[in-house]
């Protein structure tokens, strides 16, 4: 009996689509470990920061990763033009401002809340997209939000409903910008074509340029050399951690993982940080978030989820697709 062409291509195909759910499930294992590695920083950062050695610390997390992005980018970055250059500062100059508020305020909050209430950026973002293009968000995105208005309220309320703390705030100011950054990066035609590699150095260049005049002015607290000299064992393990963890090898595996496999695969694990910053702050740093506390918590990490699926229903579904598999 002949073969049916079609059963043949089916066959033929059984293998190749077996491999690339065993290569997207390869994928999955490092981009997860970004997550976990993103949620444990804000109490790695928590450890060897106090409030006169933010910039200081922010000058040596930077200054330790900029010279390895340099070296291996170097041919890409002289390829770049005047405009894309100019382009690519400007974010830099908006990326130091997010680690500044970042820094402060994980000084000034939990490791806990800090990383739940950055989570909101996930919302922000298609909010201020939708205002940007005169376009209401669906109820389901507006519900969702307000799951995670309600939830932010009850997670800084754990000693009783008070004015959120400074760091608090500080935090939010940063899911803020991280949001703007968001738009800025999509909407400046400068960058649209630049690489991806070279990007992020001259970006991490002008945030480490950002931190070096702040740790210039008086006021500001130690020295970037004075907080090394004071470092111990731990604070340079937390430094390194910070440097080549949460920014070299990050900044990699997402580089690597978007050429494997989907952008919406990799957005749907990256978005487990707030999880992750949860369990290490309650499970290493001993902190106590309360009823109440684990409450609002829930309810972020839940309006978040619901958030990413209504604000782009048909990425989600091939993003849940693709973790299935």
């Amino acid at each position: 009996m002949t073969a049916s062409p079609l059963l043949d291509r089916r066959a033929a195909a059984a293998p190749a689509s077996g491999r690339a759910t065993r290569l997207a499930r390869l994928t999955d294992l490092p981009v997860l470990a970004v997550a976990v590695v993103w949620g444990g920083s804000y109490l790695a950062a928590k450890g060897i920061t106090a409030a006169d050695t933010v910039i200081a610390v922010l000058v040596l997390r930077f200054a330790l990763v900029l010279p390895v992005l340099l070296v291996a980018g170097w041919r890409r970055l002289r390829a770049l033009t005047g405009r894309q250059l100019r382009g690519a500062g400007l974010l830099g100059l908006v990326l130091g401002g997010i680690f500044v508020l970042e820094t402060y305020g994980v000084v000034h909050t939990s490791a806990t809340n800090a990383g739940l209430i950055i989570s909101l950026t996930m919302i922000f973002t298609p909010l201020a997209e939708a205002a940007l293009r005169r376009r209401a968000p669906s109820g389901a995105f507006l519900a969702a939000a307000g799951l995670c208005v309600a939830g932010v309220v009850l997670l800084t309320q754990g000693a009783g409903f008070t004015a959120p703390g400074a760091g608090d705030l500080l935090i939010l100011g940063a899911a803020l910008a991280r949001t703007a950054n968001v738009l800025l990066t999509a909407r400046m035609p400068a960058v649209r074509d630049a690489d991806s590699l070279s990007l992020t150095t001259i970006q991490l260049g002008a945030a480490v340029l950002v931190f070096a005049a702040l740790a210039a002015l008086p006021g500001t607290g130690a020295t970037p050399w004075a907080a090394a000299a004071a470092f111990g064992p731990a604070d340079w393990a937390g430094l390194v951690f910070l440097s080549l963890s949460c920014t070299l090898f990050a900044f990699f595996v997402q580089m690597w993982a978007v050429r494997r496999t989907s952008p919406s695969r990799v957005s749907l694990l990256l978005g487990t940080e707030p999880l992750w910053a949860a369990a290490a702050g309650i499970a290493l740093g001993g902190e106590h978030v309360g009823p109440a506390g684990l409450a609002g918590a829930a309810l972020i990490l839940a309006g978040t989820a619901w958030g990413r699926r209504a604000a782009d229903p048909a990425a989600s579904r091939k993003a849940a697709a693709g973790a299935a598999e």
